[in-house]
């Protein structure tokens, strides 16, 4: 039998991979939660230090600092209510010489991140713990990773708390494409095929059928650009997002997608939290 997030106030503790992964992926659930009254705990795994370095870093700042500032900037926008860093770095994309770093969360023993997971887990007596689906959404081997720690460590807590897995509709994906291009939206990639190989060769997210939650987010998209806006660092991925026209912003990031381990299939267009 699944464990259910109960009517009152629960803990919710999402995990997620590098900075900035938190306001592009489960910006709206977390905002959404935390105005509701519930607690919002982050976790992010590594410190994102092969993310874009920005010209103006002052002497002796590096990228990872740089990114934790901007990820705690948008922790307080979203009303997150705690952050924490499991103390990993990050791994790069597949194939990269960074897989090997022997401190890469790629490299980490799994027993030994989700050791460190599950105590956060005990000690916020998590309900809920959030993380990516099997092939971390694109195939990041960090999303990737991120997913296995959050499994496992669920497994380990003292209380075992209810699992979510955020993902992308490709269906979805693919009619919004579809429509973009032949609509020629400025700021467009054309080239851009969801159904194609991502980084770990499988195509983005997860088929609609698949899916279990569809979550309206939409009263929080100010939040989440506000969110996206901390990152300036990141100036091509988060400056994609950004650039979109408003329709196709709100379009892209009113809902967002979530699977749960054990549900019956079928998806339901709903808020997790009203289940009791």
């Amino acid at each position: 039998m699944l464990p259910l997030v109960s009517s009152a106030k629960s803990t919710l503790v999402f995990v997620h991979a590098h900075p900035d992964d938190e306001a592009s992926q489960t910006a709206g659930a977390m905002a959404r939660a935390a105005a509701e009254g519930h607690r919002v705990v982050l976790v992010v795994a590594t410190g994102g230090e092969h993310g874009e370095a920005p010209s103006d870093l002052a002497p002796g700042e590096n990228v990872a600092d740089r990114r934790r500032r901007e990820l705690e900037a948008s922790a307080d926008v979203l009303g997150i209510h705690r952050v924490l860093w499991l103390g990993y770095v990050d791994s790069g994309m597949t194939g990269w010489d960074q897989n090997a770093d022997d401190r890469a969360l790629v490299q980490a023993p799994l027993d030994e991140a989700a050791g460190r997971l599950a105590s956060i887990l005990d000690e916020e007596d998590a309900d809920l713990v959030c993380g990516y689906d099997w092939h971390g959404g694109y195939g990041h081997p960090d999303h990737v990773a991120v997913h296995r720690v959050v499994h496992r460590a669920a497994e380990l807590a003292v209380r075992r708390p209810r699992v979510l897995e955020a993902s992308m509709n490709r269906d979805l994906l693919r009619r919004m494409f579809a429509a973009a291009t032949a609509a020629a939206v400025e700021g467009g990639d054309a080239h851009f095929d969801p159904d194609g190989p991502m980084d770990d060769g499988n195509p983005m997210g997860t088929l609609e059928a698949e899916l279990h939650w569809h979550v309206d987010v939409g009263a929080y998209l100010g939040q989440r650009r506000a969110a996206l806006e901390c990152h300036a660092s990141q100036t091509t991925d988060v400056g994609m997002m950004l650039s979109m026209p408003p329709e196709a912003f709100a379009t892209f990031f009113s809902s967002e997608h979530y699977l749960e381990p054990g549900r019956p299939p079928g998806m339901v267009r709903g808020w997790f939290l009203d289940e009791s």
